[in-house]
């Protein structure tokens, strides 16, 4: 395949990535939590960084930036993914507290201050893997494809 060839698959993959998060979003009415919005920031930036690559060929680093973005979402994703299965602790803002020690005013005020979707639960999945996971999954593949790019000539 060739260089441009590559760049086009990965900033399609990072581009259908992010629209079909929005989608699950505005059409399927599924609120994110904070790091599904976390995981969305790289892929903008892989797709700003495949239309640059694609746009002037000359700037070798790019697809090796486009890979760097990727990474990142994998690895959000991959963070996300261990807290949907309580496999480790999330960010305090968007995961269940204890409440064990709050009194009535403090567990209303953590109610009240809770996020519209937590990042510990899991409100999609298609054959066991969240959407979190889905996006670890494919972005890898992405990083394989924006390494592929950088290497060719």
């Amino acid at each position: 395949m060739t260089k441009k060839t590559l760049i086009l698959i990965a900033t399609a993959g990072s581009a259908v990535l992010l629209l079909s998060a929005w989608g699950f979003q505005y059409i399927g009415g599924l609120a994110p939590c904070k790091m599904c919005i976390w995981q969305r920031y790289p892929h903008g930036a892989a797709v700003v960084l495949g239309v640059l690559a694609f746009a002037f060929p000359g700037i070798r680093p790019l697809p090796l930036l486009g890979a760097l973005a990727v990474s990142a979402t994998a690895g959000i994703g991959i963070y996300h993914a261990g807290v949907e299965q309580s496999w480790w602790e999330g960010p305090s803002t968007c995961t269940s507290g204890d409440i064990g020690g709050l009194n009535a005013e403090e567990l209303m005020n953590q109610i009240m201050s809770a996020p519209l979707a937590r990042c510990d639960e899991i409100p999609w999945e298609m054959f066991g893997v969240s959407m979190a996971g889905w996006n670890a999954l494919l972005s890898a593949g992405l990083v394989l494809v924006w390494i592929a790019a950088w290497r060719a000539r």
